[in-house]
């Protein structure tokens, strides 16, 4: 039989006891600092939704319509009142942003709803939130900019991360993700993700071919000559996102609208709207574009941005990272002088660029959108990529299809 063998047990030495009791410690010591950090130093960021209501503003229904003059005008006299308050207020230091986000017209006056950002410590919330009312209140019963406010109407509330995110991205025109400025498709330069999330790719058989402006979860709208040669549906994809391939977002296509007086010889009427098979789940990276008014004016010299993937000169190579070239509105008879196109601009188009040349849209970019920041840095769609001669070519800038001219047409395909 086996022996029965006691097993021998031995204790720790003491320094070793110590040493481990010390690094439990320490870790215990580093955790408790970080958290303590954490709670009392570290910056955080807060969302905050808000309304309020302006009295004596006659009712007018346009206040309903996000991209109208009195939309325009009453929200960015109220966002510059907010800026204004918390900058010269004791949380200038925490204050991030502000804006108006929707307006909801009523038989005596407006009431107005606000979306807030701010940097805080965790344990100083409270403070924070009794203060951003405290200022809003004092805003609105000073009534600034000879506006009459109540202030017993203020209400705030805080929102989460996912929902501030979501009110933004369901408005149109709005970007989460911010150029820092203009940088100077051909010319131009790479664009950040989520800098312009309403460009689409149109692609055949997977390959880009034309650009597209997402108009709504459903909608976009293109050039009527991306659809000259390929007429079969299933042919088409779209994709969302900054680089071509692989796309950050694809999508089918259900069906496509070219405009009925469009001739393929010609370059008027250039203009189409796509519906996607699966409506689009917007996200800071992909969502619409504001459609102007028909009465909307985009005088020359006005800074407009071109995007798109198209080629980075003529018969160049083409990008997978989006590229984007600020360029300017030209006056339509400088456009149709003899040196330039001879009279063949429509004042159903518009010209952009530089009549020096270098920076243009490209092969590749048709489509694609032509857009314009309002007072409020919300962005409109104002041209699509139609035609040109080459590409940033000496005195023939690019010609976009004018998209007020066509205001009614797309709500008619589209309902918006």
């Amino acid at each position: 039989s086996r022996p029965v063998i006691a097993s021998q047990r031995t204790s720790l030495p003491l320094w070793m006891v110590a040493l481990m009791v010390f690094g439990v410690l320490a870790v215990l010591g580093v955790t408790i600092g970080l958290l303590v950090h954490f709670l009392a130093v570290e910056n955080n960021t807060y969302y905050y939704e808000g309304n309020f209501k302006v009295t004596d503003i006659p009712y007018n229904s346009n206040y309903e319509k996000e991209t109208s003059e009195e939309t325009t005008a009453l929200s960015k006299m109220i966002e510059t009142q907010m800026i204004d308050a918390f900058q010269a207020s004791s949380i200038h230091n925490q204050y991030v942003t502000s804006q108006v986000i929707k307006l909801f017209p009523s038989s005596d006056g407006v009431t107005v709803n606000i979306w807030l950002m701010f940097k805080s410590t965790l344990g100083k919330k409270a403070d924070l939130r009794r203060n951003i009312e405290s200022i809003l209140y004092n805003m609105l019963k000073n009534n600034y900019a000879s506006l009459t406010s109540d202030p017993s109407s203020l209400k705030l509330t805080e929102i989460s991360k996912v929902n501030a995110e979501k009110t933004i991205n369901n408005r149109c025109g709005r970007r989460a993700k911010l150029s820092s400025a203009y940088d100077r498709i051909k010319g131009g330069s790479a664009a950040q993700e989520g800098e312009w999330p309403w460009q689409a790719s149109l692609k055949v058989k997977g390959q880009h071919y034309c650009g597209a402006s997402l108009i709504s979860n459903r909608w976009l709208v293109t050039a009527a000559h991306c659809f000259k040669v390929y007429k079969n549906i299933s042919d088409w994809t779209v994709s969302f996102g900054t680089v071509v391939k692989p796309p950050y977002m694809k999508n089918k296509i259900k069906d496509f609208i070219v405009h009925e007086n469009y001739t393929p010889l010609a370059h008027h009427d250039d203009i189409a709207v796509v519906l996607l098979a699966e409506p689009v789940r917007f996200t800071n990276n992909v969502h619409s574009v504001c459609l102007p008014e028909a009465t909307q004016n985009i005088p020359p010299g006005s800074d407009v941005v071109v995007t798109g993937w198209g080629a980075l000169m003529k018969d160049g190579k083409f990008p997978e990272l989006l590229q984007k070239a600020p360029v300017k509105i030209i006056d339509t008879e400088i456009c149709n002088s003899a040196e330039s196109y001879y009279g063949l601009v429509l004042d159903t188009m518009l010209c952009a660029g530089y009549m020096e040349g270098h920076i243009d849209a490209c092969q590749g970019d048709s489509g694609g959108p032509l857009v314009h920041p309002n007072s409020r840095k919300i962005w409109f769609l104002v041209g699509i990529v139609s035609w040109g001669d080459d590409c940033g070519r000496k005195n023939k800038p690019g010609v976009y299809t004018r998209v007020t001219s066509y205001r009614a047409w797309i709500a008619s395909k589209t309902g918006i």
